[in-house]
């Protein structure tokens, strides 16, 4: 991000979530940064001051309507009286109303030339209530949206709910937003550095985060490069956090840890197909099939696993091994790979990753994305990805908001593996159409 470039972070999330708790955290931390902060209240009734504690930071109001759609000429005029104090703060926080869609606010550091000379949109960080967030999910859009803009998800009030409504809502929120980092918190107590500085609207550092934030979901989260012998193997489950557990052995016709990334989207659509009950004893075969295996309640299961032919085979299971203390006896691991895990998508906000490898014709990707905005720029609310055009060198950052688009260049691709990467995040998007006519970019 810009030095020279004040940045903001938009702190959004349903009503009693806990953005106050929260901004009031992160003021009263000894992070060494001076903080002003833009408080947003829904109607005519102001920002109680009681709240919005600590004296030395500047606090602003806007009580004359939500910010997403009635008041932001208010928040241009507010960040531009802001630089006449630039010496006074290093950031500036930005607290919306819980009733607030975040889209048209980081929309404003897009469009306003003023405001984006001077300002930054570090992120959108959106506090989920752990207790009545799964509701409001189903009958709020605008709880849908804030979970969709997201670059940080905190999901607050873990002690509230139990172990298996945490993680159940956690695999929701990461399915409709597969790009947002996700805290868990009470009390909305979670370290400055999650929150702030976060670089969410600056892709190349928000990869150095996550590197796979990028990458497709898929039906498996792991995959293993093994040697094996031929003859029977065993392979041992103890039993997890599900009663079952699918799994696709094959045999690769060499032994590079690349191909764990080539294969999967083929495995993908073979997990499609649905799989092959297997209850402990009964024998597994490689080929192109899955298995769902079938864990004892107590105890290990143990399976015979038959290897036609010694050599390199590829192991991808739904979940991680260490979920179910998975061992492939008389097998020897080589490499293996943590895969980003689909899980059931919201029926309306969903995350959608796609990769190209071939480059693409830049003509052709302009007329894909501008059919793209036309027809689902509304309800298409985040955009993430690098582009690879034929006939050009250069790493290209694609970042939008809306129907707001906007690209950089960064440094050559170099020795890096080159691809184009796509994250869209929105409702009613037709993927297959989408991943066809995007694959009909390719130069």
């Amino acid at each position: 991000m810009n030095a020279a470039r004040i940045p903001v972070t938009v702190l959004t999330g349903f009503l009693g979530s806990g953005k106050t708790t929260l901004l009031n955290r992160i003021l009263s931390e000894h992070h060494g940064q001076r903080i002003a902060v833009i408080e947003n209240e829904f109607g005519e009734i102001g920002v109680d001051q009681d709240l919005v504690i600590n004296a030395d930071e500047e606090v602003f109001e806007m009580n004359n309507g939500c910010i997403c759609c009635t008041v932001r000429g208010d928040l241009i005029r507010i960040l531009s009286s802001l630089m006449k104090r630039r010496d006074k703060f290093d950031r500036i926080l930005l607290e919306t109303t819980g009733l607030a869609n975040p889209g048209p606010v980081a929309q404003t550091f897009f469009v306003d030339d003023d405001v984006r000379e001077h300002f930054a949109l570090d992120g959108i960080v959106t506090l989920a209530d752990a207790r009545h967030l799964p509701s409001r999910l189903e009958d709020s859009e605008e709880a849908r949206e804030q979970i969709a803009f997201a670059d940080v998800i905190v999901i607050n009030k873990t002690d509230l709910v139990n172990q298996h409504e945490l993680d159940t809502l956690e695999r929701r929120l990461r399915a409709m937003n597969s790009v947002a980092r996700v805290s868990r918190a009470r009390h909305a107590s979670v370290p400055v550095e999650e929150v702030l500085g976060i670089g969410g609207f600056d892709l190349a550092r928000a990869l150095e985060y996550k590197p796979t934030m990028l990458e497709p979901e898929y039906p498996f989260e792991w995959a293993g490069l093994f040697e094996c012998p031929a003859g029977e193997l065993s392979l041992e489950l103890a039993p997890g956090p599900d009663p079952a557990m699918s799994i696709m052995l094959a045999r690769v016709d060499q032994a590079s840890s690349a191909r764990l990334l080539e294969l999967a989207p083929g495995v993908m659509r073979t997990f499609a197909l649905g799989p092959v009950d297997r209850e402990a004893g009964q024998d597994v075969f490689a080929g192109e099939v899955v298995h769902r295996l079938v864990l004892r309640r107590n105890g290990k299961s143990n399976y015979p696993v038959l290897i036609p032919n010694a050599g390199p085979y590829v192991l991808f299971t739904q979940h991680l091994p260490e979920e179910f203390g998975m061992k492939l006896g008389g097998a020897r691991l080589v490499d293996q790979h943590q895969f980003v895990a689909a899980h059931t998508h919201d029926e309306s906000v969903r995350s959608l990753n796609f990769t190209v490898r071939e480059p693409l014709h830049a003509a052709k990707f302009q007329h894909w994305l501008d059919r793209l905005l036309r027809e689902n720029g509304t309800t298409l609310f985040r955009m993430k990805g690098f582009l690879n055009f034929s006939g050009s060198a250069d790493r290209i950052v694609i970042q939008g908001v809306h129907m707001l688009v906007d690209t950089l260049v960064l440094e050559p691709w170099g020795d890096q593996s080159r691809a184009t990467q796509l994250v869209l995040i929105g409702k009613d998007l037709d993927e297959e159409d989408l991943h066809s006519r995007l694959r009909a970019c390719i130069a």
